[in-house]
């Protein structure tokens, strides 16, 4: 049975964030896959299965909702083991992934050992099994695509920081682009092939964008410039750790393979930037609890500027228990 046909990523309007970011990561899936965040009925999904064509033949895996450690990294064939009496391994989502994508809807929804296995799974490349009495490894290259709706959960920043680049999208398209969006939808759904077809050529192009840009990353180098500029802003923004440089670096030079150059220029730095940072930035610290507002400063203003507690109102004075009234709305006739 064939696989049903997909909504091109050539097709997709708007989004230009996102689809930006898939193509760096088809570029390198070194930079260590995309975290997507945004409401309900943003495509989300639609837009992370156009990547795996770019990938070329790879597959597309869902991770199913509610699955087991041992349904992701494979266990025992009972099978074998109670009719033959052999130890053999049963392949589980991980293997089937290798290649292609491993898609993961609601990330923030599943337990945090299943994510950070996930996440050292896609940074290593390889699957390592030591249970059931199976010992077996097998390489699972795949690139990692998480969704969240933040106003169902955050991840922990540990986490948040295990994915590459990071991704809102805008959740009020215009009434025209909506108008858009809707038109093609139904075109699709009305008939999957003619649409593909109408869409095969700029689909192609992006495809063949991406592929020469694989070709070409390797001769692009990772230069001292590039380096400082990316360190100098990591520092500047408070980012812990070294994985936002490392992986800013290698979007910027993917992003320089994209336009078809030959080195990594500002442009491409600053391109890249949000994607890089945005889950990555630490909050602003609130003032010391010592420290004074200069006089005439609205601490309620303050506060809304991001200093200090978000649900902070400033004091007010309260009548010692010998002298309180009781509210008149309150007062017996």
């Amino acid at each position: 049975m064939s696989e049903p046909l997909q909504f091109p990523l050539a097709a997709v309007v708007g989004a230009d964030d996102l689809k930006l970011a898939l193509c760096l990561t088809a570029i390198d899936p070194k930079i260590g896959g995309v975290l997507i965040e945004g409401p309900r009925g943003m495509a989300k999904s639609t837009l992370a299965r156009g990547l795996a064509d770019l990938l070329g033949a790879g597959p597309f895996v869902t991770l199913p909702l509610g699955a087991t450690e041992e349904r992701v990294v494979g266990t025992l064939d009972l099978d074998a083991a109670l009719g033959q009496g052999q130890a053999r391994f049963s392949p589980g989502v991980l293997a089937h992934a290798d290649g292609g994508v491993l898609y993961v809807d609601e990330v923030n929804l599943l337990p945090d050992p299943l994510v950070d296995l996930l996440l050292d799974v896609a940074a290593s490349g390889t699957n390592r099994i030591e249970r059931d009495g199976i010992s077996h490894r097998h390489e699972a290259r795949f690139v990692l695509i998480g969704t969240m709706n933040p106003e169902e959960g955050e991840l922990r920043p540990q986490l948040l920081d295990r994915f590459g680049l990071n991704v809102a999208l805008e959740g009020l398209p215009a009434p025209e682009a909506r108008q858009q969006i809707i038109r093609r939808r139904l075109a699709f759904d009305s008939d999957p092939q003619a649409f593909c077809s109408e869409w095969a050529d700029a689909q192609a192009q992006l495809r063949e964008r991406c592929r020469a840009a694989r070709q070409r990353l390797a001769g692009i180098a990772l230069d001292d410039q590039a380096l400082a500029w990316i360190t100098e802003r990591c520092f500047a923004a408070g980012v812990d750790g070294l994985r936002a440089d490392l992986v800013w670096l290698r979007a910027a030079r993917a992003h320089a393979a994209w336009r078809a150059s030959d080195a990594i220029e500002e442009g491409d730095v600053e391109a890249v930037a949000e994607f890089a940072l945005r889950h990555r930035r630490r909050e602003a610290s609130a003032p010391s609890a010592t420290s004074t507002p200069p006089a005439g400063t609205d601490q309620r203003q303050d506060t809304q500027a991001g200093q200090g507690d978000w649900g902070a109102l400033p004091a007010q004075p309260v009548a010692s228990a010998a002298r309180r009234e009781v509210p008149h709305w309150i007062k017996k006739p």
